[in-house]
């Protein structure tokens, strides 16, 4: 396995440094994103989804939990027995204490999923998730947020009983929330996968391999 060339402290400085310059004019585009983000229009959204928990059904006004916003993560569903490697990386990465410092802020968090709720349940157990995660199926849901039979995450506010979608990405927007590949991406070797842009000799390996 090749390592990074080893260099003096001065010239390792001074690389750093130069790096941290292009870092900060991402930071600073980044924070011109997220106010654009802030700035977005929003649209009115359908409340007569009946979702399927573990203690009944729910609406979606219910996932709020009172609360003004809420995150809906959508979990793939790939058929009986089978769990989509992505989605389910994804939420090993959602933290409890995470959702908490969410909820301080004033947004729930729902897990959703066209899975029937006893392959839902099944798979928690098995992977000890304790997070809110609820099954659409035979709804339009996932549809009629553009998900399909894809992933996607979605941000909603409600004003009274009134629901209103704000945001929503997928794909690598997505995957920019995990705090494991967020670490691994500072990292010498980077999350060693072979779509990444590494030194020859770098250890790479297929995303989900």
């Amino acid at each position: 396995m090749e390592k990074p060339q080893v260099v003096t402290a001065e010239e390792w400085e001074r690389e750093r440094a130069e790096l941290l310059v292009a870092e900060k004019r991402a930071t600073r585009e980044l924070d011109a994103i997220a106010a654009r983000r802030r700035r977005l229009p929003m649209v009115r959204f359908a409340n007569d989804y009946a979702f399927e928990g573990p203690s009944g059904k729910r609406s979606l006004l219910d996932l709020f939990e009172g609360r003004p916003e809420l995150a809906v993560y959508q979990f793939m569903d790939n058929g009986p027995g089978h769990f989509c490697p992505g989605c389910t990386a994804f939420t090993d990465n959602v933290p409890d204490h995470g959702l908490e410092m969410l909820a301080a802020s004033g947004i729930s968090w729902a897990t959703v999923s066209n899975m029937p709720i006893e392959q839902i349940e099944g798979y928690k157990a098995e992977r000890g998730w304790t997070l809110p995660f609820v099954s659409s199926h035979g709804t339009t849901f996932a549809d009629d947020c553009g998900a399909g039979g894809g992933f996607l995450l979605s941000m909603f506010l409600r004003d009274g009983d009134e629901i209103f979608r704000t945001y929503s990405t997928g794909q690598r927007g997505v995957d920019r929330l995990l705090f494991s590949n967020n670490v691994r991406d500072l990292s010498a070797y980077g999350r060693q996968e072979d779509w990444e842009d590494s030194p020859g000799g770098w250890p790479q390996h297929p995303t989900y391999g």
